[in-house]
């Protein structure tokens, strides 16, 4: 028997009262008590998004839905929208946008560089015609947090203009105050900071959003936010919603707001610097910059001569900890480790251990238990 371990950046792992809530005897999705589930996921989530003002839509979907529900419901087919594209997700905006026959005016950075909020200024005042701003504040696949409370003083500026931001692994992991900061679209995962399997979506719309909304002509049906706001005015779901994970999603919410956003925040943080100062302790090289790491994932460089792809194997296979590889053109290249969600400081205690164990067996020198060293005493301050 071996004990599994799931350091990813999701899915993550799920708390053991999520799992057993989960496990209730199905009820139908049309009743009094489902209902209940509705109203407590819709105000837990408006609390975790810091989102009062704004309207919640919760989607049975990946992440990805949530997205393309971004899209279809603010735009009509020509316009230009301002994307910024520093790692795989960003990208994957760009490509939501032209599939829906959009013109996107692309800002692409490096996959180690952060999106310049200047750069958003301009190509504003070049396209003052723009109808819509994408940034990804939390990129899952280089770790990089950008700004977006300081590119949302900028859209503030233009009230034909909605910022749309997906905080998919930035949710429970990195504060994202969104009315406040004026975002107008904000989308999390159910499978990252939730702590839940994956199969839920959740977006935010602002009044804003919603006048984007009634001048938009996109096709959309299952991702319409009209039908999921009449429908959530009513305590209910336009269609046929997963059931078991709401249940789950009313319990992991419970357990958040017990916690408080500001300490869960601040427990994020105080893990991502562990894994930070442990990695750099081993002689191991961050990939993202000082001046925007997130605190959901660690992406760090394989040292030169070892295989990457091996590394995330025999930590998986002989130590039971799950990492996650690169992606695209870091396949191989760099191994990211998640601290999100339902984590400890143990937790990275192990995930450490079986690193510099793997790194060890691979033939990389260092000295041994100087990441482990480095870790706890991040983990003892304060």
């Amino acid at each position: 028997m071996k004990k599994r371990y799931l350091m990813t950046p999701g899915p993550t792992t799920v708390p053991s009262e999520v799992l057993l809530a989960q496990a209730k005897p199905m009820i139908h999705h049309r009743t009094p008590d489902f209902n209940q589930v509705v109203r407590d996921c819709a105000d837990g989530l408006k609390e975790v998004f810091c989102a009062p003002n704004s309207d919640v839509c919760i989607f049975a979907s990946s992440g990805t839905g949530a997205m393309e529900s971004a899209i279809a419901n603010c735009f009509c087919p020509g316009d230009k929208v301002i994307v910024c594209y520093n790692g795989k997700f960003g990208q994957r905006m760009v490509q939501i946008s032209k599939a829906y026959g959009l013109e996107p005016i692309v800002l692409e950075y490096g996959w180690q560089v952060c999106v310049n909020p200047d750069d958003v200024a301009k190509a504003l005042e070049e396209n003052p015609d723009a109808r819509g701003v994408v940034v990804t504040q939390s990129e899952t696949s280089s770790g990089i947090l950008n700004d977006v409370e300081a590119v949302g003083k900028i859209v503030k500026n233009y009230p034909d203009c909605v910022f749309i931001v997906d905080s998919i692994t930035g949710i429970g992991a990195v504060e994202c105050k969104t009315d406040e900061w004026g975002i107008d679209c904000c989308m999390t995962g159910s499978q990252k900071g939730l702590m839940l399997p994956p199969g839920l979506a959740a977006c935010t719309v602002s009044e804003k959003a919603w006048k984007a909304y009634e001048r938009s002509t996109l096709p959309k049906f299952y991702f319409d936010w009209k039908k999921y706001k009449a429908n959530l005015a009513k305590d209910t779901t336009p269609f046929t919603p997963a059931v078991s994970l709401m249940i789950g999603l009313a319990e992991s919410l419970k357990l958040m707001k017990e916690e408080g956003m500001e300490n869960i925040i601040a427990r994020h943080a105080k893990l991502a610097e562990a894994v930070r100062q442990a990695c750099e302790a081993i002689g191991l090289e961050l990939f993202a910059p000082a001046e925007g790491r997130g605190n959901a994932v660690t992406p760090v460089w394989v040292p030169e001569g070892l295989d990457g792809k091996q590394l995330v194997s025999i930590m998986k296979n002989k130590y039971g900890v799950t990492i996650a590889g690169g992606q695209e053109d870091y396949a191989g290249k760099i191994i990211r480790i998640g601290h999100l969600g339902y984590v400890g400081d143990f937790d990275v205690i192990v995930c450490i251990a079986a690193l510099e164990m793997t790194l060890k067996e691979m033939g990389y020198e260092f000295e041994a238990g100087s990441g482990i060293k480095a870790a706890e005493a991040v983990l003892m301050e304060g």
